[in-house]
């Protein structure tokens, strides 16, 4: 059973602290708005991939 197509992940020092998936790329996206707000402090990351393809849509913090 696939939970959706878009993986949101928040890891904090490295480690794993939350996971969402989603079937909407643009609910996806909106969620990794939402998580920024709420989750977003330094040592924290927030990774959106498309489970189906393997890509990674966009991290926060951006990387340069």
């Amino acid at each position: 059973m696939n939970p959706g197509r878009y993986h949101l992940a928040l890891t904090r020092a490295g480690r794993p602290a939350m996971h969402g998936w989603w079937g909407s790329e643009a609910v996806a996206r909106a969620k990794v708005t939402e998580w920024i707000g709420s989750w977003g402090r330094p040592g924290a990351r927030i990774t959106l991939v498309d489970e189906e393809t393997g890509d990674v849509l966009t991290t926060w913090p951006n990387e340069a």
